[in-house]
């Protein structure tokens, strides 16, 4: 058993941790025709909370239950791993990338994380205003415009042909790599780093 808890609290190489993700799209196709996706979930939840007639709520969201017991697990099983089995080295961050955040005053590795920005002090303050509530409503707002998030699209989407997936994947991209080569510096320095 102690063998086995050491080989899972270690980063998995790609080439097994690849295609267990990718194995999820056929069998969700082959178990029940199911399209794999996070955020939907969160219109299943309003649907099923909400007791207004809006018209986006208004569906049979019984149909959409596997996909709100999927992401219940997803939460469980987080909390399970960093619970009980996490990994209690530090992360492993490339060097020229621990330079260039060290620049903006990133320096703490010891959590998922970066705790300069990530934790509750922040959570009132300039800092929390940006990354917490700006970065949340972009994030969401993205994921509402773009028809679904970055599983859906790049995992479920690109593999089953979908055009649409393709586009929202490739601006995915453009805005991940905009953000970190362009934005990031000058929104820091912005808010006290």
């Amino acid at each position: 058993m102690e063998q086995f808890i050491e080989w899972i609290t270690q980063p998995w190489p790609w080439y097994v941790a690849g295609p267990l993700i990718g194995l999820t799209v056929p069998i969700l196709l082959l178990v029940g025709n199911k399209s794999f996706g996070i955020s939907s979930s969160l219109r299943h939840v309003c649907a099923m909370c909400v007791p207004a007639k809006i018209p986006f709520f208004t569906y049979n969201w019984r149909k959409e239950m596997w996909n709100i017991v999927f992401v219940v697990g997803v939460l469980l099983g987080g909390f399970f791993a960093t619970t009980f089995i996490s990994n209690p080295d530090t992360i492993v961050v490339a060097e020229s990338t621990q330079q260039d955040l060290a620049a903006l005053g990133i320096t703490d590795y010891s959590k998922l994380l970066p705790a300069e920005i990530f934790n509750w002090e922040n959570l009132f303050t300039g800092k929390g205003l940006l990354f917490f509530v700006i970065g949340g409503f972009l994030v969401g707002f993205g994921t509402r415009y773009a028809g679904g998030c970055t599983s859906g699209h790049a995992i479920m989407g690109i593999s089953s042909l979908q055009w649409p997936s393709v586009v929202a994947t490739i601006f995915f991209m453009i805005g991940g790599f905009l953000m970190t080569h362009v934005l990031l510096e000058p929104l820091m320095k912005m808010v006290g780093f």
